[in-house]
């Protein structure tokens, strides 16, 4: 799992420095932020509008703090290592370790998932932003549909569902009308914003 979502840093290693970010910038977003939706959002609209930037990266990286109230009882008491499971609690750590069956083995899954994530993903990290360097256009290998497809690879278990299908649709459709009427990026967020708030709605409905 670390081996394989890591590859993924190689996308956004390239495709960072291509879109104006410097190498140290590039490592620091994957070893601060370290949420890869949350950094190939944050890169896609750039240093041309922060503020927006920032307010994306957030939307898509909000869920993790959803999982940290699912991993508490793994992770235990405060502490260092609560800091330190703070920063690795992402979809894959999170995954792996809800999947087992004793505590002993979810703490496990937790943290080799997370570590072996987080050593994978920087080191590709700097290698794509190597590459990028030198390729100037991710295009010309294909890292900026390797970047969709990651992105893609993430919301898709989630569209597999009736609801979640709708929900995306409607994002998809109010992003696009609103492009037409707002510059660049605002409209990403609008549809985010619908998203949400369909799927708050839907969600209290079957509660």
């Amino acid at each position: 799992v670390g081996l394989a979502t890591g590859l993924y840093g190689i996308s956004f290693g390239a495709l960072s420095v291509t879109a104006g970010f410097d190498l140290w910038q590039t490592i620091a977003l994957s070893t601060l932020m370290f949420s890869g939706g949350s950094q190939f959002a944050f890169v896609a609209v750039g240093l041309s509008d922060l503020s927006t930037a920032v307010t994306s990266a957030w939307l898509v990286g909000v869920r993790n703090g959803f999982y940290a109230l699912s991993m508490a009882p793994v992770i235990g008491p405060r502490g260092l290592f609560r800091v330190l499971a703070a920063q690795l609690t992402i979809d894959e750590s999170t995954a792996v370790s809800m999947s087992r069956e004793t505590l002993k083995e979810r703490k496990l899954g937790f943290w080799m998932t997370g570590i072996s994530v987080f050593v994978f993903w920087n080191a590709a990290t700097i290698l794509g932003a190597f590459i990028g360097e030198r390729i100037g256009d991710p295009k010309t290998f294909g890292l900026d549909a390797a970047a969709a497809a990651a992105l893609f690879a993430l919301i898709w278990p989630r569209i597999q569902k009736s609801a979640g299908a709708i929900i995306a649709v409607v994002a998809i459709v109010s992003s696009v009308l609103f492009s037409l009427v707002l510059p660049s990026g605002p409209p990403v967020l609008v549809g985010a914003a619908i998203a949400v708030a369909i799927g708050f709605l839907l969600n209290r409905t079957k509660s």
